[in-house]
């Protein structure tokens, strides 16, 4: 008796969690549909692009740089002291994985040519806003933009 009363809680459990999960996954849909999370990328190509990313702190400016080219990849970060204006910069380099839902996986695991203990990760959405397109990192929700968006804003600056 206990058997069947068990496989009864059981079945009815595994039921209302499904029904649960469908109406969750609805809402997320919504949800995502109105923030623009599903908006897709511009058309073009990010296998030939630059990416930039800016960071201020009291006593140091960090510049990284994600440089794709095809399926290999070159990470830069540049650490520039604001005490005596020195700057140190590590060059890593290795792959790139995109799939068709915009994710783009980036995985460096060379610095300067050799293989280092642990490969330096990121995950990012690609997505656009204004012509410009962005990879958001999924982990911190920071922004890499474009440089040629950089780069076309410096010349009309200029003018």
């Amino acid at each position: 008796m206990k058997k069947i009363i068990l496989s009864f809680v059981l079945i009815s459990f595994s039921i209302l969690m499904n029904a649960q999960y469908g109406s969750l996954d609805a809402i997320l849909t919504k949800l995502e549909q109105r923030k623009g999370i599903n908006q897709p990328l511009v058309k073009q190509d990010i296998s030939r692009k630059k990416f930039i990313l800016i960071e201020e702190f009291p006593d140091h400016t960090e510049r990284s740089f994600v440089i794709i080219n095809g399926k290999n990849l070159t990470y830069v970060e540049i650490f520039d002291d604001k005490k005596d204006g020195t700057s140190v910069s590590n060059v890593f380099s290795g792959d790139v994985l995109q799939t068709r839902k915009n994710i783009v996986s980036i995985r460096a695991n060379l610095l300067e040519g050799k293989k280092i203990a642990i490969p330096i990760t990121k995950t990012f959405f690609a997505t656009n806003q204004d012509e410009i397109i962005y990879l958001v990192d999924i982990n911190t929700k920071k922004r890499w933009i474009d440089e040629a968006f950089i780069n076309q804003t410096m010349k009309k600056k200029k003018k």
